[in-house]
């Protein structure tokens, strides 16, 4: 059999990277990961505002280098066997666009224009707007949030695309329409030159839009203007119809091809988001959630239409039929940081290498840098190897994983991160830890919702680079739940789940499952739970549910 190749493109929040996979084995020949070069400088960002940005450039940039730099790794004639291509995407990251589809951004006069770029997933400049949606939606007879658990975020595209267009005139007089970074590389790729002509995403308008076939699609054009006349034609100029991302949208057009030094045969796949295709590449089954685990999390499970029928899941990030697999309903939750946590806690211990020894006369420039440098790479290390050794006690700190808001559990983006019970004694080994089992805490409310409202829970599998590489973290996670936690023997396994749509697009396999099938990667590990940890841990939680009842109803009027 000639074999055929197909490569996944799993874009994230600070980097992208491009594998090369046969599609008859799922054996992965090579990857290449390439920073985004603005975001990687700060540009366009305010982290006090909570404005996080990207240009359209940098996803531009690093779609040559890194598929590019995987073919390279090949053996010779690799290219031309490539049949499809296929991407994943942070979401929900739209951005607004002029009638040819194209960000506005990517024209001259708004080059330099953050309003004119993708808003990233956790961008929360637009929490005015996720609340008027929210009143609104109760308000009016169809509740346009029921399938999106029940609250809007302001991480979604309708508060987002709402917030944009009241901030800045420039762009109310442009934008025609508005683009989700999954449908709009797809759309780049295959020459489409027209909003109405890209192809777009179940994945993400199903959970982040409020599109259900239910009321013909997105919401209606009276409700989008009844929450503000800005919003006027859009829902018009926008799409009916959303398709899952085992169809292809088009093949390379010849510029692409030679770009990517690929065939004009590739065929693409549709665009989904990173968590979605991540639960594919790690073989999800129903009764199963996939936790994506990164910079936040996403929780993803798959359940027949028998099993969900007419249930409506509270608090959640949508339920949506064909999101992850098609033919089922796509369950979406997740924390809305994670290792963003831990490099928090990092930054504010770096604060005496930056800003102390980075002053020092007493070292040469190169030795300080080095220095810095040498010291800043160790120190997740050092505090899990020490937090690891501190015994587990009821009177142990105790935090909430709400730096960055929450997502799941009951989205509320005003809420903050708390850490209690503090010493003249407490040292950074015991914060840390904290905040780690604050990471697992914020998981057990997750497992715990969807046990309370039906949906059964029998495995969990750990997707990501720390669940690979952090077994503090997940021996924690485990402790907590009382359940055993597999991990992916891949690092990769986002890019893995695209490879599996481009395969599946592309002919190979007739349906996902069978793709899943064939080009799994299996699992590296298993941790098991601790029966005494988790007893304690039960303690541990119920502080952590008080402290957290407490912030969000005493200090945030929530």
């Amino acid at each position: 059999m000639d074999s055929k190749y197909v490569i996944g493109l799993d874009y994230g929040s600070d980097s992208a990277r491009a594998i090369v996979v046969d599609a008859q084995t799922g054996h992965t020949l090579s990857t290449s990961v390439k920073h985004y070069p603005r975001w990687t400088e700060g540009k366009y960002c305010n982290p006090v505002e909570n404005q996080y940005r990207q240009h359209p450039l940098d996803y531009i940039d690093v779609l040559e280098t890194t598929v590019k730099g995987a073919l390279a790794q090949c053996p010779a004639g690799t290219a031309e066997k490539v049949v499809g291509i296929a991407f994943d995407t942070t979401g929900s990251t739209p951005a607004l666009t002029d009638a040819t589809g194209t960000p506005l951004a990517m024209l001259p006069e708004f080059a330099e224009n953050p309003n004119a770029m993708f808003i990233l997933w956790k961008d929360h400049t637009s929490i005015k707007e996720a609340a008027e949606i929210n009143k609104l939606s109760k308000e009016w007879d169809i509740d346009y949030t029921s399938y999106e658990g029940g609250i809007y975020s302001s991480e979604w595209f309708w508060a987002k695309a709402l917030h944009v267009l009241r901030e800045d005139e420039s762009i109310r007089n442009k934008a025609y329409s508005i683009v989700e970074y999954c449908e709009w590389l797809p759309a780049l790729l295959t020459g489409v030159s027209t909003s109405k002509d890209i192809v777009r995403s179940r994945c993400a308008n199903g959970h982040k839009a409020m599109w259900h076939p239910k009321w013909g699609g997105l919401p209606s054009e009276e409700f989008l203007t009844g929450l503000d006349p800005l919003l006027e034609g859009f829902r018009e100029r926008l799409f009916c119809e959303t398709e899952t991302a085992d169809k292809a949208v088009g093949k390379l057009t010849p510029e692409w091809a030679e770009r990517l030094g690929l065939t004009t045969n590739v065929v693409v796949a549709g665009g989904a988001y990173d968590c979605h295709m991540g639960a594919v590449g790690a073989g999800v089954t129903p009764n199963t959630l996939v936790r994506v685990i990164g910079t936040s999390t996403c929780d993803v499970m798959v359940a027949s239409h028998e099993e969900i029928g007419d249930k409506l899941i509270k608090g959640i990030c949508g339920q949506v039929d064909g999101s992850v697999i098609p033919g089922m309903i796509g369950l979406e939750a997740g924390q809305s940081a994670f290792g963003d946590i831990y490099a928090w806690f990092k930054r504010v211990l770096e604060f005496p290498l930056k800003n102390c020894l980075a002053q020092s006369t007493l070292i040469n420039e190169e030795t300080k840098a080095k220095l810095i440098k040498e010291a800043s790479d160790k120190i997740l290390i050092d505090l899990t190897k020490e937090a690891e050794k501190l015994p587990l006690s009821e009177n142990s700190l105790v935090a909430t994983d709400w730096m960055n808001g929450r997502r799941t559990p009951d989205a509320n983006q005003l809420l903050k991160g708390t850490i209690t019970g503090l010493t003249l004694g407490s040292t950074a080994p015991q914060i840390f830890r904290a905040l780690v089992e604050a990471t697992a805490f914020g998981t057990k409310a997750i497992v715990d919702r969807f046990v309370s409202e039906g949906v059964k829970i029998d495995n969990i599998i750990g997707i990501g680079g720390i669940a690979l590489k952090s077994s503090f973290v997940m021996q924690t996670m485990s402790d907590v739940l009382n359940m055993p936690i597999r991990v992916c023997n891949t690092d990769q396994a986002c890019a893995l789940g695209a490879a599996m749509f481009a395969a599946t697009a592309a002919g190979i396999y007739p349906k996902v499952e069978n793709a899943i099938t064939a080009m799994n990667s299996g699992f590296a590990m298993q941790y098991e739970p601790n029966a005494d940890n988790h007893a304690i841990y039960l303690k541990l939680y119920e502080k952590y549910q008080k402290i957290g009842e407490f912030t969000e109803k005493e200090l945030f009027n929530a």
